[in-house]
């Protein structure tokens, strides 16, 4: 909004004769602008204000950007009208949009998808009895068609649909540009992008969504000096546009609904309070009855013949509250909501057939006029006993679903449903969260010599301590057998180190009496979660550090992993340009203040961890290939498992110099990441999960970016 401000006020002293435009660019200047492009039918936008500021905001700003682009472009006044009011009306349709959809802060499910699909047919349907020119609304049809021809929210393709240059032009250039002030807008779920990436984008999705020659024009118009075409634009909205002209593009076309009979809405809703299983009942201002549906004859037991017209009373139904005590009149919801005028929901008990007590869920609504003077109050009863009973039985099937039946903790399949949320979670939010794993020690021997039964006992002693040491947000579980887990949130991995040590050294002074007083120990490997990780490469890792410390001696506590050490270093985002068959995602030089021997070995455990194969060693030149299937956070129905190659050359060198023999030794590495199969073109998140990739290494071999890397220069493959 800031740019486009500054180009009006740019503009207006351009233009010379134009009306002023105010130095703050702000909803008057919207209206202004407006009203001057549509008229009559400026009402039609308003609305669409009033609905989603944000949207109608945007298609402002496709407007006026396609205006300009339209003048560079040459195109003729009618086409330029043609798709200035296409631009903004194309989005008119989400003033039928749930708020829910519209602001939701995450990528839209497919169901989601379809919605916003269908509310660009809406535009269409809104603007077809108002608009007469033909041109406008097929440019609004055709704007969401992508230019393959496939259907733009779940990629597939669609016998029929418009294609190519079958597209209108107008469609295929607001599609351009819409999708471009998309991407340079903040939104709730992402950042704006840099211009530099929304083009490259753009560049990806030519050919798919986008009309690649246009795509190229586009980004020609972006770099090109556009100040007279700015100065164009502004004469063209504030200046020239005539009236007359604006507005013959609107009339109307709708044929009126016949007459409806006067009483048709009160049938209606007769009809429906007459048939509702739910109780409904009307009270006056007054207190009294004045409407008491079959509903309410059913659940109560009471005909509406000996209730209406009587003074309303909670004893009528002998209404109780959560805790099973008497609601008083002055508690009373229907009271509550005539004095204050304030709705209410809440669980209640009251009296049902047979004088039998019946759960209800009462939602009370208090009904006012125009002036604010409260009329009487709705209430709605709807039959809770038999949710009230399924919430237990629901609640008790939950707790035997994810609780390990002997020591009361979580079990396997929670933490695998957990895990991965609780990953996500903490990455999202930039804050560490730890791993504990931890098994004990020699248990077979503890079962051959003192039975299962001390075994069970000695793995219920585990828990409890584990149970006692678990904070806010923690989860404990049974992973398998003797072998525990414990996630640990807003924890790093010396705080879990200490955690799990207090534990270790509680667990070896605890006597088991089922084993004549003699202690057991446990083994413990720890980890953080680190740049990069997945839940699966996070667990392997706190798994190899728990198998260093059996192999070490037994009864100790061993962590794994920099943890969110290197957040702040974040792998740099690739560079892309036109060479589109380029090898590579990514090629980047790591230094790391290690030789390589030991580099060599911390390698090792990203290998074993990302379950990596080594394609081919030789010297100091290292290929792997990884097949990375995590779900991300921002996955889509269609994503796939995805083979990355990389390849490491790594090279040892010493700060006194080559050929000295002196000073530290630290080892050099290029990276190189592409896909494994060439022709891959599920580009959608292949970017940011080869950046994860480079990230996690980054933080197993403790490197740093090497600032001028001659790496950076060459070309490589466009990324998404």
């Amino acid at each position: 909004m800031a740019e486009l401000g500054s180009l009006l006020r740019e503009l207006e002293t351009a233009a010379g004769t134009c009306p002023p435009i105010p130095e703050v660019f702000g909803a008057e200047t919207d209206n202004q602008l407006v009203q001057v492009r549509l008229g009559i039918a400026s009402s039609l936008f308003a609305a669409l204000q009033c609905k989603h500021p944000p949207t109608a905001g945007h298609s402002l700003r496709v407007a006026l950007t396609c205006s300009a682009w339209a003048t560079q472009m040459g195109l003729d006044e009618q086409q330029r009208d043609y798709l200035e009011i296409a631009a903004l009306l194309h989005d008119l349709g989400m003033i039928g949009t749930p708020d829910g959809i519209l602001a939701k802060p995450l990528p839209l499910s497919r169901e989601e998808a379809a919605v916003i699909a269908q509310s660009r047919r809406m535009s269409l349907e809104i603007l077809r009895h108002s608009c007469s020119a033909l041109e406008i609304l097929e440019i609004i049809e055709h704007v969401s068609d992508w230019y393959d021809g496939s259907d733009w929210y779940d990629g597939n393709s669609t016998p029929g649909r418009a294609r190519g240059t079958d597209i209108p032009l107008g469609a295929r250039m607001i599609a351009v540009v819409e999708a471009f002030d998309a991407m340079t807008t903040d939104h709730v779920y992402r950042p704006a992008m840099p211009h530099e990436r929304a083009v490259s984008e753009l560049y990806d999705g030519a050919g798919t969504q986008f009309d690649p020659e246009l795509v190229r024009r586009f980004s020609e118009f972006r770099v090109a000096d556009r100040r007279a075409v700015h100065e164009a634009v502004a004469w063209r909205w504030l200046r020239t546009l005539d009236p007359e002209v604006v507005n013959s593009y609107w009339e109307l076309n709708c044929v009126p609904a016949p007459p409806r009979p006067a009483d048709t809405d009160s049938l209606f809703q007769a009809k429906l309070l007459e048939n509702m299983y739910d109780a409904v009942v009307f009270v006056d201002a007054h207190g009294v009855v004045t409407l008491w549906n079959r509903g309410a004859e059913r659940l109560t037991g009471i005909p509406s013949s000996s209730v209406l017209q009587r003074q309303w009373h909670p004893e009528l139904l002998k209404m109780a509250d959560e805790k099973r005590q008497s609601v008083t009149e002055a508690d009373c919801p229907v009271t509550c909501a005539l004095r204050s005028g304030v709705q209410s929901l809440r669980r209640l008990t009251i009296s049902g057939r047979s004088e039998q007590p019946v759960a209800v869920d009462s939602h009370t609504i208090p009904v006012t006029n125009a002036t604010g003077t409260t009329l009487g109050a709705i209430l709605l009863f709807h039959d809770a006993s038999s949710e009230t009973s399924l919430e237990q039985r629901c609640q008790n099937l939950h707790e035997k679903a994810t609780q390990d039946a002997l020591t009361q903790v979580a079990n396997r399949a929670e933490f695998d449903r957990v895990h991965e949320m609780f990953v996500a979670a903490h990455q999202e939010q930039g804050v560490p969260c730890s791993l504990i794993m931890m098994d004990l020690d020699r248990f077979k021997q503890v079962n051959d010599t003192y039975g299962h039964q001390a075994g069970d006992r000695a793995i219920i002693s585990l828990a409890t301590l584990l149970k006692g040491a678990r904070q806010p947000g923690d989860l404990v579980a049974r992973y398998g057998g003797e072998e525990f887990v414990m996630l640990c949130a807003d924890c790093d991995n010396a705080t879990a180190s200490r955690r799990a040590e207090q534990i270790r050294r509680a667990l070896a002074q605890m006597p088991q009496p089922a084993m004549d007083g003699r202690p057991v120990t446990a083994s413990f490997g720890i980890t953080e979660v680190q740049p990069g990780d997945t839940p699966e490469t996070m667990l392997r890792r706190a798994d190899r550090a728990l198998l260093m410390a059996k192999s070490q001696g037994r009864n100790q506590v061993v962590q794994l992993g920099v943890g969110a050490m290197a957040a702040g270093e974040r792998a740099p985002r690739a560079c892309s340009d036109t060479a589109a068959d380029a090898p590579y995602l990514i090629q980047k030089t790591f230094v790391t203040p290690v030789p390589v021997k030991m580099a060599i070995e911390k390698l090792r455990g990203f290998v074993s961890d990302r379950k990596a194969r080594i394609l081919n060693t030789e010297a100091h030149r290292v290929t792997l290939e990884i097949h990375d299937s995590r779900p991300g956070r921002l996955r889509r129905l269609t994503d796939r498992s995805l083979a990355f190659r990389l390849e490491l050359r790594l090279s040892e060198h010493r700060d006194g110099g080559a050929g000295s023999g002196g000073g530290a030794a630290r080892t050099e590495m290029r990276v190189r990441i592409s896909p494994s199969r060439t022709r891959d073109r599920r580009r959608q998140g292949i970017a940011d999960r080869a950046r994860d990739m480079l990230a996690s290494l980054r933080s197993y071999l403790m490197a740093t970016e090497v600032e001028s890397d001659d790496a950076s220069s060459a070309t490589r493959r466009p990324l998404s």
